[in-house]
């Protein structure tokens, strides 16, 4: 466990750098968003290719990865009534809202805490498939209808269908497992190269969000907290119950229920920030989720490991 809060000590560490890069200067807004669009369009896309291309698909059929399913849909389903019925966002604003509640930090604190606490790392490549390959590029696409509309641009049927293919991201992911279901083997330079993109994706993700922690609204305050506080107890306390509820209907035992907990209770993603920043979607929801869940998620954690560990 010690191993596992050292990871999110490292995360918090690079936060703070991008908070001291903004409070002595160095960094400013126009170098924020520079962050965050060479995060969207070349790092990120790089590093879920990678991922996808190298990962293994053996884990993709499981009855842990149908909890885990059944615990993202049922979490975006409880969002998607309470946004009717409360929040009555847009098409962009909700699709922001889902993904806070319900699209863990499964690669860049995951992967850490599947090996510290889990002691097996590849317990997140299921999740990580689900979520890059599936709930991110409907996400995107969403965005991009949502943004089509607000410009008044009419898109026909094929160019519906080719907005997944036309965004970075979805394409690196696209990509990845083309490569990775026809077994294909990169050069070594090319591989190499797209991997030391991909790197930069984590680094400069967190530094954007410490910038912004400087720069903008303290995290909590402002006429979104409401909102916030609900998807925090959506993401840290209803994600992971109905995880392992889940997971007991199916017969998994006292590890796997413990890990399909665990993987429920990460934090947001901090890409979340990225995209809503992107789009111009509900940035201080995202924010803010992202940074009060990379907190909550430490006790909650501790928590299952007193009860399922």
């Amino acid at each position: 466990m010690l191993q596992a809060l050292t990871g999110f000590g490292t995360i918090w560490l690079v936060i703070g750098l991008g908070w001291l890069l903004a409070h002595s200067g160095i960094v400013g807004s126009s170098g924020q968003a520079l962050l965050n669009r060479l995060a969207f369009v070349a790092a990120s896309p790089a590093l879920l290719f990678t991922l996808v291309a190298e990962g293994s698909l053996d884990h993709l059929f499981s009855r842990s990865l149908i909890a885990s399913v059944a615990a993202v849909a049922a979490t975006i389903g409880l969002y998607l009534a309470l946004n009717a019925w409360r929040f009555r966002h847009s098409l962009g604003g909700t699709t922001i809202g889902w993904m806070c509640a319900a699209y863990t930090n499964a690669g860049n604190l995951g992967l850490p805490v599947a090996q510290h606490v889990l002691g097996d790392m590849t317990w997140m490549a299921p999740i990580l498939l689900l979520q890059v390959g599936l709930l991110q590029p409907f996400a995107l696409a969403s965005l991009d209808i949502a943004r089509a509309r607000a410009e008044g641009v009419r898109l026909s049927p094929v160019r519906y269908l080719s907005l997944p293919f036309r965004n970075p991201i979805t394409a690196g992911i696209l990509l990845g497992l083309v490569v990775n279901l026809a077994h294909l083997k990169l050069p070594e330079w090319l591989a190499g190269g797209i991997g030391m993109v991909g790197g930069m994706a984590v680094p400069m993700m967190l530094i954007a969000f410490g910038v912004s922690l400087r720069l903008d609204p303290l995290p909590g305050a402002g006429p979104h907290a409401s909102e916030v506080w609900t998807l925090q107890a959506l993401k840290i306390l209803v994600m992971p119950a109905l995880a392992i509820g889940s997971g007991a209907l199916l017969g998994l035992g006292r590890p796997e229920l413990f890990a399909v907990g665990v993987i429920a209770a990460l934090p947001t993603a901090q890409n979340i920030f990225v995209i809503s920043s992107r789009y111009h979607e509900s940035m201080p929801v995202a924010r803010d989720c992202v940074f009060w869940s990379t907190i909550l998620t430490v006790p909650a954690i501790l928590a299952l490991s007193v009860l399922l560990g």
